[in-house]
């Protein structure tokens, strides 16, 4: 299978939009539903929605994941990722949000707009700045029964929050 290439040109200003994805929280998310996302439906959906021509997948790295990690980037997304540790009870922690909110600061200029896709509150502050500057494109929060309230109070429209509880129709695998 070839990599998706998502061609951006950009005569429209809002065709350079950048995606900055929390994978756990997303796969969480989406799993708590009933549903499994189907990635590359998922990557043409940020696309034709909210004209994201780059899209940062943000995950814990695993050996054994590798088939995964390439079905990802085949998708079209750019894989940023962390290395896990284990805690005292042997649970793999992938913690990602430093990585995501740097990623996002540094690619600031290069983006118009950008679509953030967690329901994780510590990205309370990243999603207030982008919003105060005028670069948040949407917040997209994978479960609307569990996402952190704080994430609401960065917001002051409802409408900058698209829900995914209802998307399964077009984005779950088949």
């Amino acid at each position: 299978m070839r990599p998706v290439f998502i061609l951006c040109i950009n005569m429209n200003k809002q065709l350079n939009n950048y995606a900055f994805i929390d994978s756990q929280n997303l796969n969480l998310g989406i799993k708590e539903l009933g549903w499994e996302l189907d990635f590359r439906r998922f990557r043409v959906y940020l696309k034709e929605n909210f004209a994201v021509c780059r899209a940062y997948i943000f995950i814990g790295f695993l050996p054994k994941n590798q088939n995964l990690y390439n079905s990802l980037y085949q998708a079209g997304y750019h894989l940023i990722f962390k290395p896990i540790i284990r805690d005292k009870d042997g649970k793999i922690k992938g913690n990602i949000d430093a990585e995501l909110v740097l990623q996002a600061m540094i690619d600031f200029t290069r983006y118009n707009r950008a679509v953030i896709v967690s329901g994780d509150g510590d990205f309370y502050c990243l999603i207030r700045h982008l919003y105060k500057k005028d670069k948040l494109s949407r917040l997209i929060v994978p479960n609307k029964f569990r996402y952190s309230k704080l994430l609401k109070r960065a917001l002051p429209y409802v409408r900058d929050i698209v829900f995914m509880n209802d998307k399964n129709k077009i984005l779950s695998c088949k």
